[in-house]
């Protein structure tokens, strides 16, 4: 590590009595060691900073003088630091024989002795040890500064998610919280909060669970995690999120739980406004209903479909209302998911010598990372997930997985074929429909956890209008189980998102929702049949296409793409704390950054005339999206090369660009990745003859 202060260090040479000093000066600087002679004790108490690597001094010229502002410098050393002297004595004037010495080396302290006469070589090895000392010190204090700034940005990232944190240590039941949480809990930043206080306040209905809670997560180590309410001093009721880890000590046992709060009053009351007002809906159909009833008593196949319609209608708008939902969170989450992992990246980078550190630093970017995985399925839920749509032979897919299925079930079921002869190809995300077979099959495996049966079928169909599908041919995918089954209310929710009848924590709730997003956006459908007791059974419809499987073009040679180098880029993202960690992991990779808040700024910083190398622009921003600045900036600089970053994995309809993009949350190496390929790319165009 180079020193912040690199290039301006000198030895400080006080050596007072005929040309000592000079000659000092001159062997520390053929010993490599730039000095400076001091012409008196005020001079050298001068020089002393930030930039003194050590001292060379005589102790005969310091017997006379006043050394107290010394003696006071050295007590005022910050805790890194501890400034070594070298200290020239006569024959036989070491501290042991000469009391002076000794009180000098009581008032100086890192002191080395050193007898005249000497040899040059010795007096330049005495120096270049203590020149190397110094530079551990510089070394020890800039990791101590990087350590702040790392846990500055962390701070910076926990305070833009509106987190506020957290500390109890089991066995004193000291509560130790930010002022944001006691925020949280209604409190003021300056009040006390006492873990007794904080019981106190919790809604007596709650107050069990939370306890409970806890209680297993200090015996067990699990996670912290649990919402609950509390009640404020002035009687108002307000709901919180408490995420927390078990930490323990070198002997294993729990010693103290850590963590964050969030405040989910507001969305606590979205979800109860949605729920009073689909009560309201339902209400409301209901009441028509039985009026067409009352009035029309004889049209009454008529009525019942009517209803059923709008039964259909009301579900079709309710999940449409929470794929807006889910799709919205996805992105906020994938921007707040941007802004740890990318702090949590550079963080790693500077805490190289603390294990424990590292530990905790991996499993928060495990943590993170857990968190893109679940938006990802938010996203397939929500019809907002990027498609590679081709021909495919569903057959072929099924026995590339027969393998993979297998190993999936187990020894205790027996899991069956059945694909069809001559199945057309389908229109498909051939991956996308695998991880979806897959899902089907592990959730037909936990269904029956004493065994059973699984048939997997192929067959082509040819449906009617309805409802989920339009009329036309299909290749129907087929999972049918021997399990235990699902009741009329399991199966009516069973792709609502996050319903699940598995266990907490054995499954997200996102599994089948996540396949009927997927079946919408192949212009398909997933239809389940089931009843308790007789199983239940998955049909994924999905489109032929008359289309042929492509033939595979012969691999062209690749073109190296060399390193982007140090390059200039304008950086655009209306999120401070997302374009503030994206310039962090930009400059740490070499780069000169500008950073700019909104498309207006950018292209005002672009009409200066300033050069760029490369515009990269976040997507969703007020004003001007990032698809319109770079038709903007296409007129202004129409060979600067662009990519756009966004938390939703596919653009709104009627987007006439074509633009690299990199999803949110991406890694310094996903940054680093397009950056090269990008900037590769342009030069390699540049070279070729017009």
């Amino acid at each position: 590590m180079i020193s912040k202060v690199s290039g301006l260090e000198k030895a400080l040479v006080f050596l007072p009595h005929g040309r000592d000093a000079l000659l000092a000066v001159a062997l520390l600087r053929d010993a490599g060691i730039d000095a400076m002679a001091c012409p008196d004790l005020p001079g050298l108490t001068a020089g002393l900073g930030p930039a003194a690597t050590f001292v060379v001094i005589s102790e005969e010229a310091m017997r006379r003088l006043d050394i107290g502002g010394l003696r006071e410098w050295i007590e005022r050393q910050p805790a890194w630091s501890d400034l070594p002297f070298i200290v020239l004595t006569q024959r036989g004037g070491g501290p042991d024989n000469n009391p002076s010495a000794a009180h000098l080396a009581e008032a100086l302290g890192n002191i080395t002795f050193l007898e005249r006469p000497f040899h040059p070589t010795t007096f330049a090895s005495l120096a270049r040890t203590a020149h190397k000392a110094r530079q551990r010190q510089f070394e020890a204090r800039d990791r101590l500064e990087e350590l702040h700034e790392s846990q500055e940005r962390l701070a910076t990232a926990i305070l833009a998610g509106k987190l506020g944190s957290w500390s109890i240590d089991i066995a004193t039941e000291t509560l130790v919280t930010s002022p944001l949480c006691r925020r949280i809990y209604g409190l003021r930043e300056d009040d006390t909060f006492t873990y007794a206080q904080l019981l106190a306040m919790i809604h007596p209905a709650d107050l069990a669970a939370m306890q409970l809670t806890a209680q297993r997560s200090v015996e067990s180590g699990e996670d912290y995690n649990i919402e609950y309410r509390t009640v404020w001093a002035d009687g108002g009721v307000h709901w919180v999120q408490v995420n927390g880890r078990a930490m323990k000590d070198a002997h294993g046992q729990t010693r103290s739980l850590v963590g964050v709060v969030m405040d989910m009053t507001e969305r606590k009351r979205s979800e109860e406004a949605l729920r009073q007002s689909n009560e309201l809906l339902e209400r409301r159909v209901a009441e028509r209903t039985a009026e067409l009833e009352r009035s029309h008593a004889t049209i009454l196949e008529e009525v019942g479909q009517r209803q059923a319609v709008e039964d259909q209608l009301r579900q079709a708008q309710k999940m449409e209302m929470i794929g807006q939902l889910t799709g919205g969170v996805a992105h906020d989450f994938n921007n707040l998911l941007m802004a740890v992992l990318s702090n949590l990246e550079l963080l790693r980078k500077h805490a190289t010598d603390d294990p424990r550190t590292i530990r905790l630093i991996e499993g928060a970017t495990q943590g993170a990372k857990r968190g893109a995985a679940l938006t990802q399925r938010l996203l397939a839920f929500a019809r907002r997930q990027s498609l590679i749509v081709e021909p495919a032979s569903i057959s072929a897919l099924v026995d590339g997985m027969r393998s993979l299925l297998e190993r999936s079930v187990g020894p205790a079921i027996a899991l069956t074929f059945r694909l069809a002869d001559d199945l057309p190809l389908a229109r498909v995300d051939a991956n996308q429909v695998e991880l979806a077979l897959l899902n089907l099959v592990v959730n037909a495996r936990d269904a029956m956890p004493e065994g059973g049966s699984i048939v997997i079928e192929a067959d082509r169909v040819k449906t009617a209008e309805h409802q989920d599908l339009a009329a036309g041919d299909y290749v129907r995918l087929a999972v049918s189980d021997s399990g235990i089954g699902m009741d009329t209310e399991t199966l009516a929710r069973a792709i609502e998102p996050f319903f699940s009848t598995k266990e907490i924590g054995k499954g997200t709730g996102l599994g089948l929702s996540m396949i009927h997003g997927l079946a919408v956006q192949l212009n398909g459908a997933l239809r389940l049949t089931s009843a308790p007791g007789r199983g239940t059974r998955a049909e994924l419809f999905l489109p032929v296409t008359s289309a042929i499987i492509p033939e595979a073009e012969p691999m062209a040679q690749p073109i190296a793409i060399e390193p982007a180098g140090q390059a200039k880029i304008l950086l655009v993202d209306d999120d401070i704390l997302i374009a503030m960690s994206t310039t962090d992991m930009l400059m740490d990779l070499g780069h000169e950054v500008i950073e700019t808040n909104s498309a207006a700024d950018a292209l005002e910083t672009l009409k200066r005339g300033d050069r760029f190398d490369l515009l990269i622009t976040d997507f969703a921003m007020p004003g001007m999206n990032g698809a319109q600045l770079a038709q903007a900036v296409r007129a202004l600089r129409p060979d600067l090369p662009i990519l756009l970053a966004t938390g939703y994995a596919e653009m709104p309809n009627g987007l006439d660009i074509d633009l690299p993009r990199l999803g949110k949350p991406y890694s310094q190496e996903d940054l680093a990745r397009e950056i090269a390929r990008l900037l590769g790319a342009q030069r390699a165009a540049a070279s070729l003859p017009a």
